[in-house]
């Protein structure tokens, strides 16, 4: 029973960064197709920007700023990466938001250097027990940190006016176009909000492993793999999806080798793909004509 809950706790706070990180890619799917194949990238650029941040103001004060420039790098993805291509009806946006998560990556080595650094921790470092199992209060801050992010994001998309008109444009883009929204500043904020999310799991993951430039590229993909896997319509489905893969993967690392905490993701995955590819919770969009 100790090791189930052991692997209970850390597989859900692992989970629930993926699950953030996937919540951005739904974001800008839902609302423009598209995906920002630079969203790993906005993580490790959140963690090293709060990293340095958090010795001049606390890792709480922080926050906001790092918010803010992850929000920016949003803005800038979509209007260098996405729009023109979008205009185009072309699928270049995949090149370029690779390119631009290559070239941040690079710029990132280039200020903070290539070796990864330690983030300290917010909160005691010392592990307490719950039934038997070792949590980390970290651990603890990172799920809650993160249901708030998601929680925070629907209640602003169920009670706002720009809210709804973002979840309008999930709808169905050219009807809420028809109806007035800007559809186009619409995708702009979904982006921003995307990888405001992303560098927000960045601060939140740092505390409980290593900071570099490097960091994002791995979570970003994992990510990716949980929005498929829990669907790309779906909101709740990232949340889904990433507790699945956040348990597999500790409970494999756990019985088996850290070297195949990979695999069982990757299986489902395929499996997901084969048997229902909207995902877990997605739904097949059906386009009328």
């Amino acid at each position: 029973m100790e090791i189930l809950l052991q692997i209970l706790f850390s597989g859900c706070a692992v989970g629930m960064i993926y699950a953030v990180i996937a919540f951005g890619y739904q974001l800008t799917f839902a609302t423009s197709g598209t995906l920002n194949f630079g969203q790993g990238e906005a993580l490790a650029i959140g963690a090293l920007v709060g990293l340095t941040l958090s010795s001049y103001l606390g890792y709480w004060a922080m926050i906001p700023i790092v918010l803010a420039f992850g929000a920016c790098y949003g803005l800038f993805v979509e209007r260098v990466g996405v729009r023109p291509a979008m205009k185009l009806k072309s699928e270049g946006w995949i090149m370029s938001t690779i390119a631009i998560g290559i070239i941040l990556k690079n710029e990132a080595e280039n200020l903070w250097g290539r070796e990864d650094m330690r983030f300290p921790s917010p909160v005691s470092e010392q592990a307490f027990q719950i039934a038997g199992a070792r949590v980390m209060p970290m651990e603890i801050l990172v799920v809650l940190g993160a249901l708030a992010m998601m929680l925070g994001i629907e209640f602003f998309n169920r009670k706002s006016i720009y809210g709804k008109a973002v979840v309008a444009t999930a709808v169905d883009r050219e009807a809420a176009g028809l109806m007035g929204v800007n559809t186009g500043k619409v995708i702009s904020f979904s982006y921003a909000l995307s990888c405001a999310t992303a560098a927000f799991a960045g601060v939140l993951i740092a505390p409980l492993t290593l900071v570099g430039a490097g960091m994002g590229a791995s979570l970003g993909l994992k990510a990716l793999a949980v929005a498929i896997i829990g669907g790309l319509t779906s909101g709740l489905g990232a949340i889904v999806g990433g507790l699945i893969l956040g348990l597999s993967e500790t409970a494999t690392g756990f019985f088996f080798s850290t070297g195949y905490k990979d695999v069982p993701g990757l299986l489902l995955l395929l499996l997901v793909l084969s048997v229902k590819p909207d995902g877990l919770l997605g739904k097949t969009l059906v386009k009328k004509v």
